[in-house]
C-alpha cells in the first residue's frame, strides 16, 4: 500500500508518467423488444427479457496527473490482450516517455511473464525495460485509480443494454470526448500519513505498543 501511495506523491514527469490499468468486462444482450421511447417524467423502458451476447473487455489505462485515459475493447480478457495494450501504451500513447511507471492489481495476466507469451523474447524484454511496475495489495485494488475511472465508465456510459463490441465501443468513444473536454484529472488526497492513523489496524503491533 505504502509503495503504491508513494507513487502518487511523485512530481509530474513527462518522460515518467503514472499510469494506473484495469479492466473489466460488460455483457453483451440484445432486447427481444423494442424499448418504449422517453417521454416527460419518464425514462426509457426496457422490457426485462433479453438475449445474452456474450461478453466483452474493457481496458483503462488513466494518468491521473494529466486527466489522459486510453481505453481499449476488446472481445477477450486474456495475456495476450494485455500485452497488445500495453504495447500500445509503450510504442504509441507514451512513446515520448523513457520509462512508464504502471500501477495495477494482481490478476494473473498482469505480468511481464504475459509479455513473453505473445511476443518474441526480444519484443518481450524492449517492453518489460519500458515498465516500472507497482502492485496494489491484495484487497486493495482501491487504491488502482483506473479501477475508479472504470467504475465511473461504466455508470456513466456502460449500464445501458448494448448488444456488440462495436456498441460498447461506441459509447466509450462518446464518454472520453465528453470527459477531455471536462479535463476530468484526478486529484488524489490518500497519503501514507492517512494511511497510517486511518488503517493502523492493518499494520503489526510492535512488543513496546502492547
Amino acid at each position: 500500500m505504502e509503495d503504491v501511495l508513494s507513487v502518487y506523491q511523485r512530481a509530474y514527469d513527462p518522460k515518467r508518467p503514472q499510469i494506473g490499468l484495469d479492466e473489466g468486462s460488460k455483457q453483451l444482450a440484445s432486447s427481444l423488444r423494442e424499448a418504449l421511447p422517453m417521454q416527460p417524467g419518464q425514462t426509457v423502458r426496457e422490457d426485462y427479457e433479453y438475449e445474452r451476447e456474450g461478453f466483452c473487455s474493457v481496458f483503462l489505462a488513466c494518468e491521473p496527473l494529466t486527466g489522459n485515459v486510453v481505453i481499449d475493447v476488446r472481445p477477450r480478457r486474456t495475456k495476450q490482450d494485455w500485452a497488445e495494450f500495453v504495447r500500445d501504451l509503450v510504442d504509441i500513447h507514451y512513446a515520448h516517455a523513457d520509462k512508464i511507471v504502471l500501477v495495477m492489481d494482481n490478476l494473473n495476466t498482469h505480468s511481464p511473464a504475459s509479455l513473453y507469451k505473445a511476443f518474441a523474447p526480444e519484443e518481450a524484454w524492449r517492453l518489460a525495460q519500458k515498465l516500472e511496475i507497482h502492485y496494489t495489495p491484495v484487497h486493495g485494488s482501491w487504491l488502482n485509480m483506473a479501477e475508479i475511472e472504470l467504475s465511473v465508465l461504466g455508470r456513466q456510459a456502460l449500464s445501458e443494454r448494448l448488444a456488440s463490441v462495436q456498441e460498447v465501443q461506441e459509447r466509450v468513444e462518446q464518454w472520453q470526448q465528453t470527459r477531455i473536454h471536462n479535463q476530468g484529472k484526478i486529484e488524489w488526497q490518500f497519503t501514507t500519513e492517512d494511511a497510517r492513523i486511518k488503517l493502523k489496524h492493518l499494520y503489526p503491533l510492535l512488543s513496546n505498543e502492547a
